[in-house]
């Protein structure tokens, strides 16, 4: 492998890192900024319905430019855009507000997020990647941080609340394998576009139907001291926690691969955290910030892995296509 080709692969791991990492802060927005509406009497349905239609509204146009007029790849993949948009947006969030309608937020979370280990399992058993050792490593890492940053002393858990949040999983796994396709012909923006489109729709089904609640209120939310517009929370949530968030999600995705993409969007977590600190004056435990240190540990560890495997897969291949093994890694086709 030349230097020039060693460059250009960890370039590649360097632009999908910082946009992994990007991606999960504009995610952990959603929280703090969610819970100054819900003290104004907006409901969960409505404030995620809102969220995803307006990231949809201003993503779309972008993803239908990114297609160039040939939308040959939208009509070849349409089913898994379909599952992207149901699963990926619409079914993570129902099922997390569902989930914590029987059980707290701390357990629930801790369920959802084991995404990253769903991810490493049905990359393992559905088409053979086993992780090392280090990536083992850093899932337990990981596993533990998650323990203390969520806080679980005395939480109870209702197995409803467990199935729910199983389901958000099973969501939020999805969202890292379809990102992580490369054999799509889908531009990062025509897949984030189609996923917000069809997510929004599910969202406003279930919302029309009554199965998702919504309540609206026109007063200020109180965010960092200040009292901040209804109208204005909910463009930052739309346009940031949405719109940005999905589309860097999927081009994270395209560079890391499911797996290493998977576990820094752990750094979610942390990120929420502090954001609720900063925002909400919720001042994190030292227990919460030894376990963000540890998730962070595990997000490292599981990187060097894949770092690992990279470097052995690309001593095996041929070197006319070293990137390839690189930017394939943890690839769910």
């Amino acid at each position: 492998m030349t230097h020039d080709t060693r460059r250009a692969g960890g370039s590649v791991l360097s632009v999908g890192l910082a946009l992994a990492l990007v991606s999960a802060v504009s995610f952990s927005l959603s929280g703090p900024l969610a819970a100054g509406l819900l003290a104004t009497g907006w409901s969960p349905g409505a404030i995620v319905l809102v969220r995803v239609t307006i990231g949809a509204l201003v993503v779309l146009p972008f993803g239908i430019a990114s297609l160039r007029g040939d939308w040959s790849p939208v009509r070849r993949n349409a089913r898994l855009v379909v599952a992207y948009g149901a699963l990926g947006v619409a079914a993570t969030q129902f099922s997390y507000f569902a989930a914590v309608q029987h059980m707290q937020v701390g357990p629930a979370l801790l369920i959802e997020y084991t995404a990253p280990a769903a991810v490493v399992a049905w990359l393992w058993a559905r088409h053979g990647q086993r992780p090392g050792r280090l990536t083992l490593g850093g899932v337990g890492l990981a596993a533990a941080g998650l323990v203390l940053v969520l806080d679980l002393a005395g939480a109870s858990i209702n197995p409803v609340g467990v199935a729910w949040a199983l389901a958000a999983m099973v969501g939020v796994s999805a969202y890292f394998v379809i990102n992580a396709r490369t054999d799509t012909g889908l531009p990062p923006l025509a897949l984030a576009a189609g996923g917000l489109t069809v997510g929004a729709a599910v969202l406003g089904l279930l919302a029309a139907t009554g199965l998702m609640p919504v309540a609206a209120s026109s007063a200020p939310a109180a965010l960092g001291g200040a009292a901040v517009p209804w109208w204005a929370v909910l463009a930052v949530l739309g346009l940031v926690t949405a719109g940005l968030a999905y589309v860097l999600g999927v081009a994270a995705g395209r560079r890391l691969g499911a797996r290493l993409s998977s576990f820094v969007g752990l750094s979610e977590v942390v990120s929420a955290i502090l954001l609720a600190w900063l925002l909400l004056g919720e001042l994190p435990r030292p227990v919460q910030l030894l376990g963000g240190v540890l998730v962070l540990a595990g997000v490292v560890a599981v990187q060097q892995g894949e770092a690992t495997t990279a470097r052995r897969a690309a001593g095996r291949s041929s070197t006319d296509e070293p990137i390839g093994t690189l930017t394939d890694i943890g690839r769910s086709a």
